[in-house]
């Protein structure tokens, strides 16, 4: 005898995915995760000792997320320990504090440690990043201002996010956007999403501007030692002079005010109807700039 019983609906098969994160020590990288997972803030240092482990689940639209996290500790001491748990990660947390520049710096630091564990870039291709700019919450101390860390960022194709984990503010919404993404990776046979949010520039150019705005006078702008010179032997000295004031002109140019003007404008994610011809301008200066330097 046959009884009629409703058969279940399968939902999606649930996803278990590894997530690391990323940062120099003290820049609260434990303490996002546990007001995330735990809904608290631990207002006391306790450093990681080598690594700390959890797991956690979540549900992205219809599918069920098991999310096993690796909080990885950041001192230099522990690397021996951390160069063992890089691979097989599907995404990476990269934390810096606002208020600790050498923290920022440091960011491009932990992706060559992890680019070396890692092996071929195509491995890291299959990585879902976000960046987290923290401690927002303590703005007397920021150094570091959300165009810069952005500008880092979304040149890179990673997302960027301003959080506190004092506060909780954009805690949420940095996790949501990070395992949205993990899913949708893993649901394109694990090819990275294209970042929707793009501020126009390549790595290369991106690195230009940091450097000519944290450049502490002229020669540290143009990338040169002090009293360098680039008139070679059996070239005369006009068409030398000439070359340096193209170069010169190219930089003043960047750094003047409608520059940076336009630079925020980019960041602030304005419609790029608004900036078309401005933004012409300085991409063509900028490769302009870079050919004159060879």
């Amino acid at each position: 005898m046959e009884t009629n019983v409703p058969k279940r609906r399968d939902n999606k098969k649930s996803l278990r995915v590894k997530v690391i994160s990323l940062g120099n020590a003290e820049v609260g990288k434990s303490c996002i995760i546990k007001r995330y997972c735990e809904k608290r803030f631990v207002p006391k240092y306790l450093a990681t000792i080598g690594i700390d482990y959890g797991v956690t689940k979540v549900q992205v639209r219809d599918r069920e997320i098991k999310v096993n996290i690796f909080d990885m500790a950041g001192h230099p001491f522990f690397y021996e320990v951390r160069n063992e748990f890089y691979k097989d990660s599907q995404g990476v947390l990269l934390v810096y504090d606002v208020g600790l520049r050498e923290s920022f710096d440091a960011l491009d630091s932990w992706l060559g440690e992890m680019k070396q564990e890692m092996g071929s870039q195509a491995n890291m291709d299959s990585i879902v990043f976000v960046v987290c700019a923290n401690k927002v919450d303590l703005t007397k101390r920021r150094v570091v201002d959300e165009g810069e860390g952005r500008l880092w960022a979304e040149s890179r194709g990673f997302h960027y996010f301003e959080t506190s984990a004092q506060s909780g503010e954009g805690i949420n919404e940095m996790f949501q956007a990070f395992f949205s993404s993990i899913t949708d990776m893993c649901e394109n046979g694990g090819k990275r999403p294209v970042s929707e949010v793009s501020v126009g520039f390549t790595k290369e150019q991106a690195d230009t501007i940091r450097r000519i705005r944290n450049s502490k006078d002229s020669w540290d702008m143009l990338g040169v030692k002090p009293g360098a010179t680039r008139i070679p032997v059996g070239i005369n000295t006009h068409a030398s002079t000439c070359h340096h004031i193209l170069l010169w002109f190219s930089v003043l140019f960047l750094c003047s005010s409608s520059f940076f003007g336009l630079t925020r404008l980019i960041l602030h994610k304005l419609k790029p109807a608004a900036v078309t011809s401005d933004l012409l301008w300085t991409e063509g200066l900028l490769l302009f700039g870079g050919f004159l330097q060879k």
